[in-house]
């Protein structure tokens, strides 16, 4: 079949090369892709904020499935437009993606339907957002309601940084993102990543992962998309696996269903595994970025039937099985990120760095020119490394950043940190 991968970044380079080693996949286009998704089908011009255009696509080519990376899309209902025009797509309705597109939606659901998550409330001015603020005392989270490219959350450690947050979204520092203002309280925990497929009814478990959100050395600095991840999460034992499925995945599931809005694609459930049990932070209605980067590696089966299994509400028939080893990766990132990130330096040595034993690299933010590849984007490549365990995927991973030659980029040097803990202390 010929399949359309809809994004740019290192998910879908990741996703990519995920499903162009399918014995199903005889053509794959990605729109616009990378130079990195160029190895692995053929990148397309298409602007996909056109749905006529990516439909008028989809017939031209034949295309069987449309797999869609980002949540811009989904959000804007690339999936109701696709299907009206009788193509096949993987990813929620535009009414289902509300679960990453508002934030508070999201709280209404869980208070709705017993939900574990933070305690929160909702707000549309400054003045209100404030004295609620006043009355909880911090730390405390303040976040855009909307889209913003993870960059929405502020963790105010004090007052006057949750009020300089508040008044920050409500002046347009996020746009329409912060039009609307979540205030939740602050969790004690460790988080996690939790992925699961779903087809409206059913929802069929994938896999865990940790990200590391802030930007700096010892989770320091204001959050990014994503510095770096690793999976499976430590953290997530089997059996707080199946209490993430029976307290929260299968609830939404329900309580979607019951209103109206089936959810069908891929949820991934933003966890604080806390003393009481899993509680939600947050959903996202796509795989997530870098998550996706060590959850493509450690896929042992093809993925492209269990795709198919989401879109055709059969997901009870499909299984998956996943590699025991570990996958970690680092991200490099233009200099500047997350504020100003700098483009169009030269990236050299990612041949060799792909070479080493172990390491997969995906790229993100990068272009090819005529000077070779060169960073068009904040977070740039992934450098992806596997191992038995935790330590070596890790020191795989730096292996490969260190064998890049590019000095307008940087990195963490601590991802991974919580699992080579535990590795180290047995």
């Amino acid at each position: 079949m010929n399949i359309l991968l809809i994004g740019s970044g290192g998910r879908e380079h990741a996703l990519a090369w995920a499903i162009s080693r399918s014995p199903l996949c005889k053509r794959l286009y990605v729109a616009p892709g990378n130079p990195g998704t160029a190895q692995c089908g053929e990148n397309v011009v298409l602007d996909i904020a056109d749905h006529g255009a990516v439909a008028s696509f989809c017939t031209l080519q034949g295309i069987s499935l449309v797999v869609v990376g980002p949540e811009g899309p989904l959000v804007d209902g690339i999936v109701d437009d696709l299907t009206s025009a009788g193509i096949k797509v993987f990813g929620p309705s535009k009414a289902a993606a509300q679960l990453e597109g508002s934030k508070a939606f999201t709280k209404e659901l869980c208070a709705e339907f017993g939900i574990p998550t933070a305690g929160f409330g909702r707000f549309r001015d400054a003045a209100a957002a404030k004295a609620y603020v006043a009355s909880q005392g911090a730390p405390i989270v303040i976040k855009a309601d909307g889209l913003a490219a993870g960059k929405g959350v502020v963790m105010a450690e004090t007052l006057a940084e949750a009020n300089e947050a508040i008044d920050m979204m409500f002046a347009g520092g996020l746009g329409s993102a912060g039009a609307e203002v979540v205030i939740e309280e602050w969790m004690i925990g460790e988080e996690a990543s939790f992925f699961a497929l779903c087809d409206g009814a059913h929802a069929l478990a994938l896999a865990s992962a940790q990200d590391h959100k802030r930007v700096g050395d010892g989770d320091t600095g204001p959050n990014t998309g994503g510095m770096g991840a690793y999976s499976p999460a430590p953290v997530m034992t089997p059996a707080m696996e199946a209490r993430v499925m029976d307290e929260i995945v299968r609830p939404t599931l329900a309580g979607m269903a019951q209103r109206g809005t089936p959810f069908t694609g891929v949820l991934f459930a933003g966890l604080m595994i806390t003393a009481q049990g899993p509680k939600l932070i947050e959903y996202n209605v796509r795989f997530g970025d870098p998550e996706c980067e060590v959850l493509m590696p450690r896929l042992t089966s093809d993925i492209v039937p269990a795709l198919l299994a989401a879109c055709d509400g059969r997901l009870w028939s499909a299984e998956l099985h996943w590699s025991d080893e570990a996958a970690l990766t680092v991200v490099l990132a233009a200099r500047g990120y997350p504020a100003k990130p700098e483009t169009g330096s030269v990236i050299r040595g990612i041949d060799k760095a792909a070479a080493l034993d172990g390491v997969l690299v995906f790229h993100a933010g990068t272009k090819q020119n005529a000077t070779g590849i060169v960073a068009s984007g904040g977070r740039v490549l992934n450098m992806v490394g596997l191992g038995k365990t935790v330590v070596q995927a890790q020191a795989r991973a730096y292996a490969a950043v260190d064998a890049i030659d590019w000095p307008e980029g940087f990195c963490r040097r601590d991802i991974g940190w919580q699992a080579v803990k535990r590795e180290r202390e047995g």
